[in-house]
This record gives C-alpha cells, sequence and structure tokens, in this order.
C-alpha cells in the first residue's frame, strides 16, 4: 500500500491496522463483530448476532440450556469460517455472565474450543473493567460510573481520568430481572436495593451514570421518538436524572408488545425494557448520578482499546475518525489545520473543545467539495448527524452541521438544530463556515493561497489581503463571499492588495 505524499494529505495508512474481530459470547446474545480502520477509531464492517438467550435458565436450573448451547454452537461455526475465510489472525473470543455462572458453563467452552476459537472466561470485574475501557474510548474525558446492562449480569465501575476501578459484576442481568421482580413490587425494590449495597462506592462517586448495553439504548431511543430528537443514533445522548426518573417510571408500567411497535426497539429489548426500567428507578434514588449518557461503546470496543499503546489511546477519537472517513476525499489534516489557522479570525470562542470542533469541520468541508454539488447541502447535514461519531456530543454535531452548510454558502439552518446547540453556538458555527466557503472562493483554500494572504480583524472592518503577485486571484466572487462573512460578523469588508 502506498502512502501519499503530496501536501496536506494525510499518510494514515500506515497507521492502519489489518481488519480484527471480537466474539463476545453473551448471556443473551452470542455475537461477532469485526472492525477495520484507524486503531483509536475502528469502524465496524461487520456485525452479526444469534439469540441463544445461554442464560435464560440460570435462575431455575443454574445451567445453560441444551437448546442454547446448540444454538450457540451452531452460530460459532458460522463465525470461526467467516473468519478464516476473511483472513482475520487478530480475534478475541470472550464469555461472561452465563458462562462464567452455570455449572455446565466449562464443557461449553471446551466445545467452543473445538471449533478452532480460544474462548477467555472473564471474571466479573474483568468484564467490568473492559466495559469501562469502552466508555473510555468514546468519551476520554469520562467522570462517573459505567453501568453495563447484559443479560446475566450488571456491571458497575467507577471511571476518570482516563482509568477505572473499582469493577462489581451483580446478578441483575436482563435474563434474571423478570423472576426476581414478579409481581411485588416492594420485594423487588429490596432486592436490588441489597445488591446494589455490594457496591456501595458507587454512590460516592460524582458524575454521571455511562449507559451501556443494548436494553439502554433501546431506553434511549425510546425517549429520544417521544421528544422527536433530531438525531437518530442513541451514542452521546444525554438525559438529566428527573426526567431519566419519568421515563422509567412510564416504561415500567409498559407492556412489551406496545413496545415492540415503536420503530427502533426490536422485540427481544421491548421484553426487556419494563423490568430493566424498574431497576433504573432504584438505581436513580440509590447512586444519584448527575445524568445519564449513553454509549455504544462499552465490552468489545475496550478489548481493542487496551490492546492500544498509550501514545494511540491518547489520540482524539473524533479528529482520527473524521481523518479516516475524508482521507479517500483528500482532505487531509495538514491542510485542514492551514485553513483552521487562515481562519481564526472568525474563530470566536476560545479553548480546545472549539478548536478541534472547528478542525474536524475544516477536514469535513474540504471532503465536501469532492461530492457533487446537487448533493453538498444534504450531506452537509447528514455527515455530522447521521454518522455515528465518538468524543463528539449533540451539541458539537449540531455546530459542525452549521459549519457544513456556511461553507456551502448558506446562513440559514434547520430548526432541528436549535435542539441540540444553542443560536449563539450555530451563528459561531456558521460563521466558521463562512470562512471557510471564502478561502475556497479565494484559491481553493491551497496551501499557496493561503500562506499569501490573510484574513485580520481590524476594529470594525474584515480585512483580506493578498500579496501582490496573488492580485489576480481577488475576482468578485472573492469579493461577495468576504461581503458575506464581513456582514454576518457585523463587520465592514475590506480587500487590500500588497503590504
Amino acid at each position: 500500500m502506498q502512502l501519499r505524499t503530496q501536501s496536506g494529505r494525510s499518510a494514515r495508512k500506515s497507521r492502519l491496522l489489518p481488519p480484527r474481530a471480537v466474539i463476545d459470547i453473551g448471556s443473551n446474545t452470542v455475537r461477532l463483530v469485526v472492525y477495520d480502520g484507524a486503531p483509536r477509531a475502528p469502524e465496524v464492517i461487520w456485525n452479526e448476532k444469534i439469540v441463544a438467550r445461554l442464560g435464560s435458565e440460570l435462575s431455575n436450573t443454574g445451567k445453560l440450556p441444551e437448546e442454547s448451547m446448540e444454538l450457540a454452537l451452531k452460530g460459532l461455526a458460522r463465525f470461526a469460517l467467516l473468519i478464516g475465510d476473511l483472513g482475520i489472525e487478530d480475534v478475541q473470543t470472550v464469555a461472561t455472565a452465563a458462562a462464567r455462572d452455570a455449572s455446565n458453563g466449562p464443557k461449553f467452552l471446551d466445545e467452543v474450543e473445538a471449533l478452532g476459537l480460544s474462548p477467555r472466561l472473564l471474571a466479573g470485574e474483568e468484564e467490568a473493567q473492559y466495559s469501562a475501557y469502552g466508555a473510555i474510548g468514546a468519551f476520554p474525558d469520562a467522570h462517573g460510573v459505567v453501568a453495563d446492562l447484559g443479560g446475566g449480569s450488571l456491571e458497575l465501575v467507577s471511571v476518570e481520568n482516563g482509568t477505572c476501578h473499582g469493577g462489581t459484576s451483580l446478578p441483575l442481568g436482563t435474563l434474571r430481572l423478570p423472576a426476581l421482580r414478579g409481581k411485588d413490587s416492594r420485594k423487588f425494590k429490596r432486592a436490588i436495593h441489597k445488591q446494589l449495597a455490594t457496591a456501595g462506592w458507587a454512590a460516592t462517586h460524582p458524575g454521571p451514570l455511562y449507559m451501556i448495553g443494548g436494553t439502554w439504548r433501546a431506553l434511549a431511543t425510546y425517549t429520544m421518538r417521544e421528544r422527536k430528537y433530531p438525531l437518530s443514533d442513541p451514542h452521546g445522548f444525554e438525559l438529566d436524572t428527573d426526567e431519566a426518573a419519568k421515563i422509567a417510571k412510564k416504561l415500567s408500567r409498559s407492556r412489551a408488545e406496545k413496545l415492540a411497535e415503536l420503530s427502533g426497539i426490536n422485540p427481544m429489548r421491548a421484553a426487556a425494557l419494563p423490568n430493566a426500567a424498574a431497576m433504573l428507578r432504584v438505581m436513580l434514588a440509590e447512586l444519584e448520578p448527575d445524568k445519564l449518557v449513553f454509549s455504544s461503546w462499552g465490552l468489545r470496543e475496550g478489548l481493542l482499546f487496551q490492546q492500544l499503546e498509550p501514545l494511540e489511546q491518547a489520540r482524539d477519537p473524533l479528529l482520527t475518525a473524521v481523518a479516516e472517513f475524508t482521507d479517500p476525499r483528500h482532505s487531509g489534516i495538514t491542510d485542514a489545520t492551514l485553513l483552521v489557522a487562515w481562519s481564526v479570525a472568525v474563530a470566536g470562542g476560545n479553548g480546545h473543545s472549539h478548536e478541534r470542533l472547528r478542525l474536524a469541520a475544516a477536514m469535513l468541508a474540504r471532503g465536501l467539495q469532492r461530492v457533487e454539488p446537487n448533493w453538498r447541502t444534504s450531506n452537509a447535514l447528514a455527515w455530522p448527524l447521521e454518522k455515528r461519531w465518538v468524543g463528539l456530543d449533540p451539541r458539537g454535531r449540531a455546530m459542525i452541521a452549521a459549519a457544513l452548510l456556511g461553507s456551502c454558502g448558506k446562513t440559514s439552518w434547520p430548526r432541528s438544530l436549535e435542539v441540540l446547540a444553542s443560536k449563539k453556538d450555530l451563528r459561531q458555527a456558521m460563521a466558521w463556515g463562512l470562512g471557510i466557503r471564502l478561502a475556497n472562493r479565494l484559491g481553493a483554500a491551497s496551501p499557496v493561497s493561503m500562506t499569501t494572504s490573510s484574513l485580520t480583524r481590524k476594529k470594525n472592518s474584515l480585512v483580506l489581503r493578498l500579496d501582490e503577485s496573488r492580485a489576480p486571484l481577488a475576482a468578485e466572487v472573492v469579493e461577495e463571499d468576504l461581503a458575506a462573512l464581513a456582514e454576518w460578523l457585523d463587520l465592514a469588508p475590506k480587500l487590500k492588495i500588497g503590504r
């Protein structure tokens, strides 16, 4: 594979890993996920699951059901063939609560190994910690408690400063909750309270609850549909505790059949939601988190994250992912950084948060120029709002969308963006985009055009200055875009040639 050496184009291909896979033998599902792309921002290229319900009889018999094992092994045999056919050598096969707690778990794992796989049985604390590192990978500034809800267990672990501690695995998975809840709500609350008491440290750890697991994401999806929220991906969605308590109360009294009719909630998650919501009500009262933050990264991504060197772990996941996404469109981070520096006069605000958003917006805007003109406006919204990005909150999504619209010459945004960010934020981001558009008009945002010109504020004016040798670049379209940007900033436009 050849590396690009042209100015501003990434040589990131040297940092890519071959495809790697994780097989997750859980209590409810057995799943194969294949990842590709940049190590710090892996992209899912294959995701397949079997609903084997290995842990469905743990509360009654303490064993894995024969029919569940047969179904799981059949699926795992398929997974082994797929991995071989794809030539994937980096494969991690892990088993969690069901295989860990069942009396016939060791026998089952022997049969998995006979398929050519190498299953690793995770202890409860290990499972909690890998889930925590999945959350840390997705939210580098995470500080709070990770709550990973699976079919067989609920893992709680505290996270802060890029590390985790205090991992606890509780027998409160979605497959165990129905028997635990029964028809006596008071008994159920006492049982949950008793289990949470064994993780008393969680109540003293300030910060959000980071919600990991398909059932929690179904709860987020339900809330987003109720709100008519403008995003579809629950990753990064946040709920304050008061609203979470109201939603949990409503869902705990809902019928699974009705929930299954809602878009985005499959029957398996719908069946688990009422009991999980009932447990959440107790968790909110006991743990008193600042808010809920929903994550699509968990155990599997934590396994990958822990494989990385510390320097790779420290990379910004958003900028890494955007660079990976825009590289085929010849939008490198070097040229985008130059563009961000050239347009600093319209940056506004300060601090690392805005700078990383501006850099991401600049890379995406440059990539957008490689899209057919009639698709640019739709992609200006689709790229930031519909693609799953890690390290990017809803406010940041909306600001990047406004910046991309500005780069297309737009000076308005859909009202739905105001659900995600303030008008002040959106107005600021649109200025970034109008500045990017001016650079594109001036000289296709080439390094030469940007290093032989400058954009500055002088009192009440926005001044674009060109070297004398670049005077022919001062076309009418450049003056028009300079005027549009200056008007947006309530400044007077001035175009000057020479020193």
